[in-house]
């Protein structure tokens, strides 16, 4: 006759630690535990979009989005499990008083505290910064858009994540929008710049790049982004430690050779399927004559011939970024997901 022992169920999640990784001296084993535990949360949370592979989360937690690496801790289970993880970005070139907060936990222990408790020693880290503003985000409909509210955020930020495809592109439309736009920018030239920015480019396209600040941020308290050469460099070293390959189109001006506006793609190198929108801005002084839908299109045509085995390129936008939201609308962008921006004074 068999015989059934019950084991008692305990709180397999109930953290025995909390720990804060060194980004200079990365266990393998974490890399993979938060690549694992990020996936299982992207399946659940977002499955429109791939998570995080280790080579990513390695190269995110060595160099953050420009250089500087987010302070990150793990909750272990009494397994030795990662159950959970916190990543904190503290801004150091601006907004030196917001801490940026994005905390993830395993899907099948969720509603047990854990990530409440990641939230509040994320709030106390930023609070010993000389942090007084903590932001996050969650996509709509997801544990972390439940969550946030009643931990003390309000949300401040509304956006949405459209994505195109290339492959169902209409070609013949896409050239007739371009010929279109460069009709009306005929006083401009496209200049094709992959990889890492020339030298002698740099400090212009440094420049140029701040144009992005006229984005709409809602009420969100933050200020306008510095982004000096240095950390023009700085992303470009991070965006090369996770295997991206960059794609920047800028717009110059014929007859005085100004820097009017810029796009900017990647493509991930480890799934050369997916590619992703970073910034376009045009300056101030240039605006009015479809630089942005110029610039946008002819990107579309320069990937194509770059890297044609691209099959989606997502873009997000506040929802209240009536123009850019227009220019993606005519380029065939279908909206994905939406979500929302957070925050909470400390």
């Amino acid at each position: 006759m068999e015989t059934i022992v019950q084991i008692p169920r305990t709180d397999a999640l109930a953290p025995a630690d909390v720990a804060w990784l060194d980004p200079a001296d990365l266990d393998p084993r974490d890399v993979a535990g938060v690549a694992a535990l990020l996936q299982a949360a992207a399946e659940v949370d977002n499955p429109h979009q791939p998570a995080r592979t280790a080579r990513t989360v390695s190269g995110r937690l060595r160099k953050g989005f420009d250089g500087q690496p987010p302070a990150t801790a793990v909750a272990r289970d009494e397994l030795g499990r990662i159950v959970g993880v916190l990543e904190l970005d503290l801004p150091q070139w601006d907004n030196t008083h917001v801490a940026q907060l994005d905390v993830t936990v395993e899907p099948t222990g969720r509603r047990r505290g854990l990530g409440g408790r990641l939230v509040e020693i994320g709030c106390d880290r930023a609070r010993t910064a000389g942090r007084r503003l903590v932001l996050g985000y969650a996509f709509d409909g997801t544990a972390g858009a439940e969550a946030l509210p009643a931990l003390g955020f309000a949300r401040v930020y509304d956006e949405v994540q459209r994505r195109q495809r290339p492959f169902a592109l209409d070609r013949e439309r896409l050239a007739e929008l371009r010929r279109e736009a460069a009709a009306r920018a005929a006083a401009y030239e496209l200049l094709r710049l992959p990889g890492v920015l020339p030298d002698d480019l740099l400090p212009a396209v440094a420049r140029l790049a701040e144009a992005i600040n006229d984005a709409p941020t809602d009420a969100m308290d933050i200020e306008d982004e510095a982004l000096p050469p240095e950390r023009l460099r700085g992303r470009e070293q991070a965006l090369a430690a996770i295997d991206r390959r960059l794609y920047r189109l800028v717009a110059r001006e014929r007859a005085t050779g100004a820097l009017a506006g810029h796009t900017v793609v990647v493509v991930d190198g480890e799934r050369p399927a997916y590619a992703y929108q970073h910034d376009t801005a045009v300056a101030p002084a240039h605006r009015g004559r479809r630089l942005g839908l110029l610039l946008k299109a002819a990107m579309l045509d320069w990937l194509g011939e770059e890297e044609p085995q691209v099959r989606t390129i997502d873009t997000w936008n506040a929802a209240s970024n009536d123009h850019m939201v227009r220019v993606n609308e005519i380029l065939g962008y279908e909206v994905l997901a939406t979500g929302g921006g957070w925050q909470r004074a400390l």
